[in-house]
Parts: C-alpha cells; structure tokens; sequence
C-alpha cells in the first residue's frame, strides 16, 4: 500500500442524517484535490433504514455501496468473499455517520445482525474506528446512551458528538450529526498521523 493510500469506510445507519452521505463522500475525496499527498478512497455500508434516506446513483460516481444483499449474495461456499471481514481488511478507517440509536445500542452489546454491525464486531481494533452519533434530543438524553457510548470510548472507538441545533422533527436540541466538515477534519487529522508513521517505518 502506498505510503498515501487511505481507505475510509463509511458505515451508515437509520438516521435522517444519512442524507449528507454524499456531501460527505465528495468532501473526503475533495482532499486528493488540496493536496497531492493524499489519496483518500471510499467504499460504503448500509443499514437497510438507512436505504431510505440515500439514493444510490447519487454517490455512485464516487464509491460503492454495500448492503446485506450484497454480502449474503457474494458467499455460496467456502472461498468466496466473506464481505464483513474484506471490507475490514481493506480499510485504514471507519467511520459510522450517522450512528443512530438502535445501531449504537446493538454495537455496544455485541450484537452483529447486519453487514454493518457484523464488520464493526469484526474490526481491528489497532485500527480507527469514528462513531459520530444521530439521533432525537431525547433519545440522546435517555440515561441508557451515556453508558453506551462510553463503552464504545472504552473500546477505543473515538466519539465526534452531536451538535445543538433544529433537528429534523421540529425539536432543538443536542443530537444532530456533527457538521461535515468537522468530521472530514477528524479523518484528515488521523490520516496525517498514519502518513506519518509510515514514512517513519
């Protein structure tokens, strides 16, 4: 691998801010064109809720897009792809935006019932792994996240957390996705340790 090469996995889940996905893919990419020294490549999970808030041929051009379909598909028997552990070998990082609620709660338990939830248990954990959560203000402030998002901090998973603002349903308050440019910065800024511990080695 290149010593500017990193591979980004997007993880996408059942939240309304799976809107910004494509927004997002073309602002990691966006970076190859400020400076030659990186080349970011993207590939995508999601969740089944989630298909309802992305459309495919709006980020085809810049990434593909796998689903349970797809990894249920690609095993018939032993040799072929097993999606979950590949995509996981051949990401530098992950990145879950948006975390929702219901996918934080089952991360946080083990639980691996989906192509996404199946890679996140199967992750390298020498690897980064970014969970930017999404969900309504009171989801947010029911007791039970607090505690599951420490877990994932005691994991070494690292937290970009929700903003204060109007949120989809009218309410305003904590528990909108992180900006994405915020976010785009947090993977720049690892990407460049990465950078640099590889010309180092």
């Amino acid at each position: 691998m290149a010593e500017n090469s990193f591979n980004v996995l997007i993880g996408i889940t059942g939240s309304v801010a799976a809107i910004k996905l494509p927004i997002l893919i073309k602002s990691i990419l966006d970076l190859n064109k400020k400076d030659q020294k990186y080349d970011f490549k993207v590939k995508v999970i999601c969740t089944e809720r989630s298909k309802h808030f992305i459309k495919e041929n709006e980020i085809k051009d810049f990434s593909c897009l796998h689903d349970d379909a797809f990894e249920w598909s690609s095993w018939q028997g032993r040799g072929d792809p097993v999606v979950h552990i590949d995509l996981g070998k051949w990401a530098n990082m992950m990145v879950i935006a948006p975390l929702d609620a219901n996918s934080l709660a089952k991360i946080s338990l083990g639980i691996c019932d989906n192509l996404l939830t199946c890679t996140v248990r199967a992750w390298d954990m020498s690897k980064p792994l970014l969970f930017c959560p999404a969900m309504n203000t009171r989801m947010w402030n029911h007791p039970i996240t607090s505690k599951q998002i420490a877990t994932l901090k005691e994991w070494g998973y690292k937290e970009i957390p929700p903003i204060n603002k109007k949120l989809m349903c009218g309410d305003t308050g904590v528990g909108a996705m992180a900006e994405v440019d915020t976010i785009v910065q947090k993977i720049k800024s690892i990407a460049e340790k990465l950078y640099e511990s590889r010309q180092q080695n």
